[in-house]
């Protein structure tokens, strides 16, 4: 165990609240009764939480269509601007909601009373512009106070908003906007990004063209820039803002009345948008970000994210809707300096904090001298998801960043779930790279290629066999995309393509997704578990493994490999390389080749994507790239290959 809980954490944690509530002793006892009675477990949620439905529901949970398009919170009425924004506007009109923070250090806040206002006058204003209930609107905003309004504007509406990355480029977001159907798009002048100026609206408007569609763009005006304006289709926010009262009567809205659809990148084809709800979505969010990070009013949530990844509608929703303040940032969380993170934790008094893996392994090369010039003391949890963990980043931010008195609370699910599968709470004991068990109400198991679970100790896939609140109700105009992506291989059961294994002690572990899994003579493991041997070496920043055809052993493994600033790649380091993963997993998976590389493709949201790695290592097509931050990387990738002969 590298964290177990203080008798204080224990006693202080949301969900120990929730457990004496309801007779429960441990934390094997809460598990095995939220998934024995699921609907009991999640109108417990309801009341424990406060979670206001403006008319209740008659029934928690309808599986007359199947499990496939269960629904929640049957014949109740509620609305995610309603608990999020109007609660709290009334409750406690003076507490801080959002505090935002340009990347030159400005900071501006808002108080819940004043989010109701600003959200009001933003939902009139769309009205005024004929959006009504159901119509699709695509924000394609940086990370900011207006942002959150936005998101809430709609939702007051009942509008459907389609979260689209800031980094977007013109053919990405169109795409998105097409596919949606979307009549109104929301975005900014421009964005700072590591000192420059990104010019959003020019996107947008190439988007806009390029989707058909789209009756206007409403432009939130950050800067004093020129931009390309057209009278008959563009509005500017403020103007937009000033010319409607601040007072909206928020919709009362079916529990399964459609709230957002959110795009993930598929392997092949177009992206996939995936459908949430009001009632399912805001129950399962609250549930998690009180439970698993410990929520609760008076605390400030900072995940280092965009609007465009899951984890940004998680942080909005979650926060507010437990009367917490969310923390936003302009630009990135290493400019103007290594330190700006920790700086942000420090100067917003942060007390949870979300990272990706690949955040922490890109921040280690900086040293501890950023950590320790900012007092992080106001942490209490440490939260990650977005790709598998190796062990030395992990220690690092738990023993250098947490200082060893906070958890890592590392969950992952995915934008299709809505939230999560597996997690730890802050009551847990844990070990390195954990992400502990089933998340609370997720029934789920480890399963073989048979469909039957596998032995402790092996991998296997990871998969649900109960209906949760926050499942996506479908594929955005695409039922049989559904089906087939994820309840067709083993029918009743919902297959999320992530590998995983449960060891002796009952702790869960993640080893990658299962279409990046390495089959080496037969033996199958997660790429994590060869890139957490090469991270050993203090000369790999980070690194990724992939299974190439091989006639005789049916694959063969290749690591692309950055080493840090001030290395020069050798072919000595190459076979150094070579050893240590041997040495680790043994001689039959020694990397058959070693390429140093400039960076590795990722996407916005900080997963490498090995698949297309694996595709140009191989000379195939890699599929849907817009999900990629910077797609130059597989072309140097490519000119590296060439070069290694």
């Amino acid at each position: 165990m590298v964290w177990s809980p203080s008798p204080e954490q224990v006693e202080r944690a949301n969900v120990t609240r929730f457990m004496r509530a309801h007779g429960i002793a441990t934390y094997e006892e809460l598990v095995a009764r939220s998934v024995a009675d699921i609907e009991w477990f999640w109108d417990a949620v309801v009341v424990d939480l406060g979670i206001e439905f403006m008319e209740p529901y008659e029934r928690v949970l309808d599986r007359s269509r199947g499990i496939e398009w269960a629904t929640w919170f049957v014949g109740g009425k509620t609305n995610v601007a309603h608990q999020c924004v109007d609660v709290w506007a009334q409750r406690t009109p003076g507490a801080i909601a959002a505090v935002w923070e340009s990347e030159t250090g400005d900071v501006r806040t808002v108080t819940y009373g004043e989010l109701r206002e600003l959200t009001d006058r933003f939902a009139r204003g769309l009205a005024s512009l004929g959006v009504g209930a159901r119509d699709t609107v695509g924000i394609f905003m940086p990370m900011a106070i207006e942002t959150v309004a936005a998101v809430m504007a709609c939702s007051k509406i009942g509008a459907i908003w389609v979260p689209i990355f800031s980094g977007f480029g013109p053919e990405a977001v169109a795409a998105r906007l097409a596919d949606a159907g979307a009549s109104v798009v929301i975005t900014a002048d421009v964005a700072a990004r590591r000192g420059r100026l990104v010019p959003m609206k020019q996107t947008a408007d190439r988007a806009a063209d390029l989707a058909g569609g789209v009756r206007h763009v409403v432009v939130w005006t950050t800067r004093d820039v020129s931009i390309p304006w057209d009278p008959r289709r563009d509005v500017r926010l403020d103007d937009l803002l000033a010319a409607h009262p601040d007072r909206f009567e928020t919709e009362a809205l079916d529990s399964e009345h459609p709230l957002f659809i959110g795009y993930t990148s598929g392997t092949t084809g177009r992206p996939k948008g995936v459908l949430h709800v009001h009632g399912g979505f805001l129950v399962k969010i609250a549930e998690e970000v009180a439970y698993q990070v410990d929520v609760r009013p008076g605390d400030r949530l900072h995940w280092v994210t965009d609007l465009g990844w899951i984890m940004g509608p998680w942080e909005i929703v979650g926060a507010l809707s437990l009367g917490a303040t969310v923390v936003l940032t302009e630009g990135t969380p290493d400019y103007p300096g290594p330190d700006r993170l920790w700086a942000t934790v420090e100067r917003h008094g942060v007390t949870i904090l979300g990272v990706s893996p690949t955040l922490i392994r890109a921040l280690i090369p900086s040293g501890t001298g950023p950590v320790r010039a900012h007092d992080l003391s106001s942490l209490r949890i440490l939260a990650s998801t977005g790709e598998t963990w190796n062990p030395e980043p992990y220690r690092w931010l738990l023993e250098e960043v947490g200082e060893g008195r906070c958890p890592i609370i590392n969950l992952s699910g995915g934008t299709e779930i809505g939230a999560c599968l597996v997690s730890p709470l802050p009551i847990t004991s844990l070990k390195p790279c954990t992400v502990r068990g089933p998340a609370l109400g997720m029934d789920v198991d480890v399963w073989g290629p048979q469909g039957t679970p596998v032995p402790r100790g092996q991998i296997g896939e990871l998969v649900c066999r109960q209906p949760w609140p926050a499942m996506t109700r479908g594929i955005w105009g695409d039922p049989e995309r559904y089906l087939e992506t994820y309840w067709r291989r083993f029918p009743g059961v919902w297959v999320h393509g992530d590998q995983a294994s449960v060891d002796e002690d009952g702790f869960w572990f993640l080893h990658g997704r299962s279409d990046d899994t390495l089959n080496i003579a037969g033996k199958r493991l997660g790429p994590a578990e060869v890139e957490s041997a090469l991270a050993s070496l203090p000369w790999v920043a980070e690194s990724a493994a992939v299974g190439v055809p091989h006639e005789v052993k049916g694959e063969v493994i290749w690591c692309f490999v950055v080493a840090t600033p001030d290395v020069e790649p050798t072919t000595e380091l190459a076979e150094e390389a070579r050893s240590v993963v041997a040495a680790h997993l043994g001689k039959a998976f020694a990397p058959a080749r070693v390429v140093f590389v400039g960076g590795l493709p990722k996407t916005r949201s900080a997963k490498i994507v090995r698949r297309a790695i694996r595709a140009v290592a191989i000379g195939e097509d890699p599929g849907d790239l817009s999900s990629l931050e910077d797609p130059g990387t597989l072309d140097a990738i490519g000119r590296a290959l060439a070069g290694a002969g």
